[in-house]
């Protein structure tokens, strides 16, 4: 098996409203992480501007915009996004987004990842949407294949369904886990989170992480010790 480095694998939540404040994270955290994600916040702010100003330094971009809407609109949003060199982008998974947000990648390297369930919804709030007869693995698990046969890239999706959607889809199709907590750290809203060696030895490809980084007393060190956590992950799984 071939050595994952988790600097590849390990996903910055820039979750903040303010542009000097991301550049301050993305500063703060050269030479550790190089993978960042921009979310609808940042993005409704910063726009695409931002997100070349990462590219242009190396960085790679995670563009979480969750897109839903109608066919030709998502097709033609994501041919669009495909263009300015993003790594990643999110969209509902719907099937008629899905297929068009996969038409309008088109050839580029983009990789279209499904929202599968957001990670603060429980089965309670499922039965609040009026799904009644599924529990959250369940709805996970559908969608995921869904995207599956749809041509995505990947899902977005709980380290405690990451096993399962490995299995289902013959182990190459993308698992992103948000919501992933160090152990002891605050749950922060998340109702479905794992810490990193539970992502990790799940099948979880990369890992999400934003508030226990974002509100560390050291940004840095932070990301340093989840890092360490990774590896020891990967060397345990590589035996």
């Amino acid at each position: 098996m071939e050595k994952i480095n988790p600097k590849e694998r390990l996903i910055f939540a820039l979750d903040t409203p303010v542009r000097k404040e991301a550049d301050r994270y993305v500063d703060e955290l050269e030479g550790v992480v190089k993978f960042f994600k921009v979310g609808i916040i940042l993005h409704t702010l910063t726009g695409a501007g931002f997100v070349s100003s990462l590219i242009n330094k190396g960085k790679k971009v995670f563009l979480d915009l969750k897109y839903f809407d109608i066919a030709d609109t998502v097709r033609y949003a994501v041919r669009q996004v495909s263009r300015l060199g993003v790594d990643f982008l999110t969209v509902h998974a719907d099937r008629q987004v899905m297929k068009a947000a996969v038409e309008g990648k088109g050839s580029s390297d983009l990789r279209i990842l499904a929202v599968t369930l957001l990670t603060d919804i429980a089965a309670s709030d499922l039965r609040d949407m009026g799904i009644i007869d599924r529990d959250p693995g369940e709805v996970v698990l559908r969608r995921a294949k869904m995207a599956f046969e749809c041509g995505c890239d990947g899902v977005i999706a709980s380290g405690k369904e990451a096993s399962i959607i490995k299995e289902e889809t013959g182990g190459s199709f993308l698992v992103v886990t948000p919501g992933v907590r160090p152990a002891g750290a605050a749950a922060d809203g998340q109702k479905r989170f794992v810490t990193p060696t539970e992502a990790i030895r799940a099948g979880a490809d990369y890992l999400v992480v934003g508030r226990p980084i974002k509100n560390a007393p050291d940004p840095r060190s932070a990301a340093l010790k989840i890092l360490e956590e990774m590896d020891q992950a990967y060397k345990e799984i590589e035996v």
